[in-house]
């Protein structure tokens, strides 16, 4: 219920623009978001390498309705690989970026998947120049066809371009069935969107059941597996399976979101753990921070008890 709830709540132009003009909003949303340019992108990156961790970079915004602004999203990414790659930061992939295709054009009533494709295209183009990864964010439950079309068709030139399963749909067991392969770089993660019961899980244990079987496929797999959770319990159970599939920490990730569980992600990565944050960036916050409120109760707990300390 409080799940749909949030979904609901990320979908409300009303209670949006509420909650963006509320006093406190973005003291707190800088807790979770880096700030709203590449300068702040580049400034908490380098943070975090510091400390051992390792980043991928979201420009926030999505369902782009215009060629153009998709257009204008991929620049950004074009830019700001630009950035990571002379600051030093893009070296080995330590930081590389996450992009959902309706940013960058899937969505368009008109050629949007070519569009997505295309833009996407170049986005890579300019993360292999930079010695970097990208990643292909995953959408609503109607889109998971068209983005695994675009990661299957552009992966033969970009042999690191990384998919995202979420074990919140029937179909991913299959899904990560087919992707546990050579060279595939998949981040499993729980999902933070509303589906119909005939495509998705409605039970959260059995969201969690879907995540641990994805999980032990990817582990077993040849691919390289990006484990995205909070969740102690299947940050435990993934280390365990590694240890069970003969995985060495480098040859898998745990990842995490920026400002959720600092201090689990630094003693992760203290163990030997390869650890990357999730870090987004950009003025269009609220649909991003809604969702990832609606997928954990402990979640929305931690942002209401930083709400409540700003006051």
């Amino acid at each position: 219920m409080l799940r749909r709830t949030m979904l609901a709540v990320s979908a409300s132009d009303r209670i949006r623009q509420i909650i963006t003009a509320a006093p406190y909003a973005r003291d707190v949303v800088a807790r979770f978001v880096a700030g709203e340019g590449q300068d702040d992108a580049l400034r908490v990156t380098g943070q975090l390498l510091g400390r051992g961790l390792l980043v991928t970079l979201d420009h926030l915004g999505e369902h782009t309705t215009d060629p153009d602004q998709a257009a204008v999203a991929a620049g950004e990414y074009i830019g700001v690989l630009g950035r990571l790659a002379a600051a030093g930061h893009a070296r080995g992939g330590a930081a590389e970026v996450s992009v959902k295709p309706t940013a960058v054009g899937l969505g368009l009533g008109e050629h949007g998947e070519k569009t997505a494709t295309e833009n996407i295209a170049r986005i890579c183009a300019a993360a292999e120049a930079a010695g970097t990864t990208v990643t292909l964010d995953m959408e609503e439950h109607d889109k998971v066809e068209a983005v695994l079309r675009i990661h299957r068709e552009l992966r033969g030139e970009f042999v690191t371009l990384g998919c995202v399963i979420q074990s919140y749909l029937r179909r991913s067991e299959s899904d990560c069935a087919a992707l546990a392969r050579a060279g595939l770089r998949v981040r499993l993660c729980k999902g933070a969107y509303d589906a119909p019961a005939e495509v998705a899980f409605t039970d959260r244990r059995d969201v969690d059941r879907c995540y641990v079987r994805c999980l032990r496929s990817l582990l077993a797999g040849s691919g390289y597996p990006m484990v995205a959770t909070h969740d102690p319990r299947l940050i435990e159970i993934a280390g365990t399976q590694a240890i069970l599939a003969g995985r060495p920490v480098e040859a898998f990730e745990y990842q995490m979101l920026y400002g959720i569980r600092p201090v689990e992600q630094r003693r992760l990565a203290a163990s030997g753990a390869q650890v990357r944050v999730y870090v987004p960036y950009g003025s269009d916050w609220y649909g991003y921070l809604t969702r990832r409120l609606a997928e954990r109760p402990a979640n929305l707990a931690f942002f209401l008890r930083s709400l409540a300390s700003r006051r």
